[in-house]
């Protein structure tokens, strides 16, 4: 009876139910981390906040791959600055959020209120350095990031089409060349119109939007929406600014003494159309990629349907029509047979390098699943652009701990290659591609160190990294292989020859080069469109939120991977070449050198990057990625070749 109660409980449908309906009650009251409303008052009571505080991150540019900190640039400051906890991710890409001096209290609307003055004296070197520096951000167009209750602070203008559009930046001034040709913001205003001179913008109208909430529920006032409009403007009190007058120019040729006011205004106004959830979608609904992203599928599923059709129609009919016909023959018979079943005997003779290509598909494990985990989460909206840094910390964490499948699929592979060397196997799977990965980026942060960006990794970070690596990552991948290689090879279905079977002459389709270019190009074919939205918010700092998308192409990537390496080993073993082990890794892998070629297609026809330190750490940066994909890639094709030629073996009958 008491066996029986204890097999009840979990298996009664009664109980699944019940447990269902309690996790989906209690999730309503369940926030995440970091993406909790937090309630105003106009007086402050227990529990809400009275203070609107605003605070300011890296300032960064289209131009330039260099981000810097806010107290880089000669801004106003805060006096009792604070730097809230950040974590993993944000570190890594660079993220510096700290208090700001623009502080304001809710409800409460202000005018022109002074933050403010810089003085720069003709006669001080220092002040000289730190207005070089200010113009040096303004030609390259960087961008202030101001962040209100967790929510970006956007400029929302007007483009050519009419359309509205709403940047989470806003640049910091903008310059007018010696042709008097205004550059990016300066066009904005025709006041912009001296020639070779810089103008800052000094000053923000700022419109706060909050909803009301529901008072007899003891809800509060939420905000909704943070707005602002930049403006340059010359005061001429410093101490009672009345924010009007001419532009804030500077020019070029540093002559005279110069003084800059900083000043604010606020407005806080009520929209109840908007509720706290979907707060962000003004924001994405600027952004209007969905039709293309569509018409991006719908390409991806036509090749998908036509791939699945050649398989299908190889499976199905060729080879069961060739396998009956085969086992159907005597000896004599069977012999005079050609193409893929006369290379039986040697379609599993071990590779060349079977070392390094088990390292390889033992790394590709362990990105596969981080890749699948990290994009899962992500389209459930756990990883969302409001909780800042959690995608890049996934994807780290689930990286270290997921050290034993990579261990193990290394190992058992390198076993069945007939691999004697176990203790290289397992450190080279432990070291090679994560450190190949860490050399590049320790070089890239060494040159993000020299140049001051706030990029730059901190020394204690990486430490961190290292012992990530070295104390979780390496001993998990140590269990990893001790069970792979204490289990058995995996076994042919069907015996090796002693001596190799001589391959015939290869038509130019047939060999090997041809088929790994022309395997790589349908994968790309699916994946570029994605691909460009993801250089965008990476290279161009959009917010990427189509997390939806992209774990949809992530399917359509992996199933046209499998099927275009399938179909080509397919017609390589017709053709009598039994080489199939790298040649299914590197078909779909060869994916990862035309995102290398689109890459360097981006940087010269989408980005204006300029400097020799910004080139280095694009292509630093873009080779750290091509060798991930290349590993994932390569990993999909090879299983699914691995697992075809398996199928197709283990029925046909060799004496």
């Amino acid at each position: 009876n008491r066996r029986r109660l204890v097999l009840w409980f979990p298996l009664n449908p009664r109980f699944i139910f019940l447990l269902s309906l309690t996790v989906v009650s209690s999730s309503f009251g369940f926030y995440l981390p970091g993406l909790a409303p937090v309630s105003f008052c106009e007086e402050k009571s227990k529990g809400d906040a009275e203070e609107c505080q605003l605070f300011v991150n890296r300032l960064d540019s289209v131009e330039s791959v260099l981000p810097y900190e806010y107290d880089a640039f000669d801004f106003c400051k805060d006096t009792n600055e604070r730097r809230p906890s950040e974590n993993l991710g944000q570190v890594l890409f660079g993220e510096r959020i700290e208090t700001s001096p623009y502080k304001f209290s809710f409800k409460a609307d202000k005018a022109c209120v002074k933050v403010c003055t810089k003085s720069y004296d003709i006669g001080s070197s220092e002040d000289k350095l730190k207005l070089d520096f200010l113009k040096k951000g303004m030609e390259l167009n960087y961008q202030h990031h101001w962040i209100v209750d967790n929510m970006p602070v956007t400029w929302c203008y007007i483009v050519e089409d009419g359309q509205k559009v709403c940047n989470p930046g806003f640049p910091i001034g903008c310059l007018v060349n010696q042709e008097g040709k205004p550059k990016d913001a300066c066009v904005i205003n025709a006041d912009f119109n001296k020639k070779n001179t810089y103008y800052v913008f000094n000053h923000v109208d700022i419109t706060i939007f909050y909803h009301s909430g529901d008072e007899t529920n003891g809800m509060h006032a939420r905000l909704v929406a943070a707005t602002l409009e930049p403006q340059s403007i010359k005061h001429s009190n410093d101490e009672n600014p009345t924010c009007e007058g001419a532009p804030m120019d500077i020019p070029a040729d540093f002559k005279s003494n110069l003084k800059v006011t900083y000043t604010y205004s606020v407005t806080f106004k009520q929209n109840d159309d908007i509720r706290w959830a979907s707060r962000w979608d003004y924001i994405l609904v600027s952004m209007p990629h969905t039709n293309i992203q569509w018409f991006s599928i719908m390409n991806s599923l036509v090749i998908v349907l036509f791939l699945t059709g050649m398989v299908a129609m190889i499976m199905l009919r060729t080879l069961h029509k060739d396998i009956a016909r085969y086992n159907q023959m005597d000896q004599e018979e069977a012999q005079e047979e050609s193409g893929w079943k006369q290379v039986h005997g040697d379609v599993f003779r071990p590779p060349r390098m079977g070392m390094l290509l088990s390292v390889f598909l033992g790394q590709g494990t362990q990105v596969f699943i981080m890749t699948f985990i990290t994009l899962f989460l992500a389209c459930m909206g756990f990883l969302s652009p409001a909780n800042r840094g959690a995608l890049m910390t996934c994807a780290v964490v689930l990286w270290v701990l997921l050290g034993t499948p990579a261990g193990y699929v290394s190992a058992r592979l390198y076993k069945t290659f007939g691999g004697e060397n176990w203790k290289t196997n397992v450190l080279l799977t432990a070291f090679l591609c994560p450190g190949i990965v860490f050399v590049d980026f320790f070089m890239m942060n060494l040159i993000l160190w020299v140049e001051g960006s706030s990029a730059a990794v901190p020394f204690g970070t990486l430490v961190a990294i290292l012992a990530l690596w070295f104390g979780i990552s390496v001993p998990l991948t140590f269990v990893g292989a001790y069970f792979g290689f204490k289990k058995p090879g995996i076994e042919p279905p069907v015996r090796t020859n002693q001596i190799p079977r001589q391959i015939p002459q290869q038509s130019f389709f047939t060999k090997a080069m041809p088929g790994i270019i022309m395997g790589g190009i349908l994968p790309f074919g699916c994946i570029f469109i994605q691909l460009f939205f993801i250089l965008n918010s990476i290279w161009s700092h959009q917010m990427y939120y189509m997390f939806g998308f992209l774990f949809l192409v992530f399917i359509i990537l992996v199933i046209t991977c499998s099927e275009a390496t399938v179909l080509l080993c397919y017609f390589h073993l017709c053709a009598e070449d039994y080489h199939w082990w790298w040649r299914s890794f590197l078909t779909s892998g060869f994916t990862a050198v035309y995102l290398f070629v689109y890459a360097v297609h981006y940087f010269f026809s989408k980005l204006q990057i300029i400097g020799a330190a910004s080139t280095i750490l694009y292509f630093g940066y873009t080779l750290i990625m091509v060798l991930i994909f290349f590993i994932f890639t390569g990993t999909i094709g090879f299983f699914s070749c691995f697992w075809f030629v398996n199928k197709i073996y283990s029925v046909l009958k060799v004496d």
